[in-house]
């Protein structure tokens, strides 16, 4: 892939810290180029709140058509767009920020990718289901809301932090549409993870080497779908146990995907395009390995 920039070339990018790692510059600009946008997708490290301030000031004047937004500005930047759309309301994070005259209409993308990567993937309909989300952060408001909307009869948010699960069911009931839901710690959410036809992990636990599995995997049984958000060339514990009981587990590769995709369809204003996801995802692919195997690009 060859980046051409003209004097007309617009702006994206990734906004977050760290994002050294991120998958996205990869994959964006390579779509770009199929599409043929005139677009650049750069990353936009930034160290805290203050520096994101001053990023957001620069945004406003400069050629952006949008950017990302990641750990751990996800939450935050729902306070500081013009306009923020109802499901990243709900979700309580902003991920995608469309520019548009300057001004910074934020929306939440995430949550629709997980849903379209569960049914591109591996036939997943939520309808009718029983789904548990460990965590009750950005990434699980953004999920349950996806999840509430797609119909689920039981939505349970098992967190470390009952406080947080109890914060984000209540800004859910309020949108219900005949969903039920559970707040629990997660220690005590052994009946309602074993009774899930799908378990969704929305926490960082497996990121790192010697993480461990976010729940116990005796919890876990063959005819459940396991969905760990986390993408990376070797499959977190919580994914491995799964497939050794028989379990379907799903890495967090393809949402990472739709959701970009879907965040391009945003920024293009155009009905008439549907970003080609299978693009996105070589791209990504390839990209996961080269930082696996220390291969740097020229």
């Amino acid at each position: 892939m060859t980046l051409r920039i003209s004097g007309r070339t617009k702006l994206a990018g990734i906004v977050g810290k760290p994002i050294g790692h991120s998958l996205s510059p990869a994959m964006h600009n390579a779509v770009y180029e199929e599409l043929e946008l005139d677009w650049a997708y750069i990353p936009l490290p930034v160290d805290d709140e203050t520096d994101l301030m001053r990023f957001l000031g620069a945004a406003r004047v400069l050629p952006f058509v949008g950017f990302n937004i990641t750990m751990p500005y996800k939450q935050a930047m729902l306070s500081m767009c013009d306009e923020v759309a109802m499901m990243a309301q709900m979700a309580g994070a902003v991920n995608t920020v469309h520019v548009v005259d300057g001004r910074f209409i934020g929306y939440n993308t995430d949550g629709r990718g997980l849903v379209e990567s569960l049914e591109t993937d591996v036939g997943f309909n939520p309808e009718s289901k029983h789904v548990t989300i460990v965590g009750a952060g950005g990434a699980a408001g953004a999920a349950a809301v996806s999840f509430m909307l797609g119909k689920v009869s039981h939505l349970t948010i098992a967190n470390r932090n009952i406080e947080k699960a109890q914060e984000l069911v209540a800004r859910l009931q309020a949108h219900s549409r005949g969903t039920e839901f559970t707040a629990i710690e997660l220690f005590a959410a052994e009946e309602h993870i074993r009774a899930s036809h799908l378990v969704v992990n929305a926490t960082p636990i497996g990121m790192q080497p010697g993480d461990g599995s976010p729940v116990p995997l005796e919890w876990i049984h063959e005819d459940q779908v396991v969905c760990d958000m986390i993408y990376k060339p070797q499959p977190t514990e919580l994914l491995v146990g799964a497939q050794e009981v028989g379990a379907t587990p799903v890495d967090g590769l393809g949402m990472l995907v739709a959701q970009g995709a879907i965040a391009i369809d945003i920024w293009s204003d155009s009905a008439q395009i549907r970003t080609p996801r299978e693009t996105m995802r070589s791209a990504a692919e390839q990209a996961m390995r080269r930082m696996h195997t220390g291969e740097v690009d020229g």
